[in-house]
């Protein structure tokens, strides 16, 4: 059973090792960790250095590589975060790209163009109370 609730949300993130470094897009995030598609499988338990550029401050951190599968499109990973203030900041980043995707959004279909600030409000007033607790509960 999965202990974290999972979003689906492409982010580019940039994942290295000694061996390896590769930019690609995240498959899915929650609190405890995220998962995406890359080209070098990993063995469980493997630490990977993952690096979150396109947010300010610039999200980085360590990882540990907790299950790993192929896939069409090549190895299905997930990792899980070390500490609780990387869950925390991670969080805050998955709020950040849903008011990002609520801007561009509302571009599409409504034609409107918010500032960041404007689609946070928005985004907030709309979505927040339904946005799942840190803790699960």
């Amino acid at each position: 059973m999965r202990q974290f609730i999972r979003h689906p949300l492409a982010i580019p993130i940039n994942v290295s090792t000694a061996d390896m470094k590769t930019s690609l897009d995240t498959h899915n995030m929650g609190t405890g960790g995220l998962a995406f598609i890359c080209h070098h499988k990993m063995q469980p338990g493997s630490l990977v250095e993952v690096r979150i550029p396109h947010v300010q401050p610039e999200f980085e951190t360590t990882a540990r590589v907790v299950w790993c599968r192929d896939c069409e499109s090549g190895v299905e990973m997930g990792v899980e975060f070390l500490t609780p203030d990387d869950a925390y900041r991670t969080r805050m980043i998955e709020q950040i790209c849903h008011i990002e995707n609520y801007r561009q959004q509302v571009k599409q279909e409504q034609g409107r163009q918010l500032s960041s600030q404007e689609a946070a409000l928005e985004w907030i007033n709309k979505y927040a109370a339904s946005f799942p607790k840190l803790d699960n509960n």
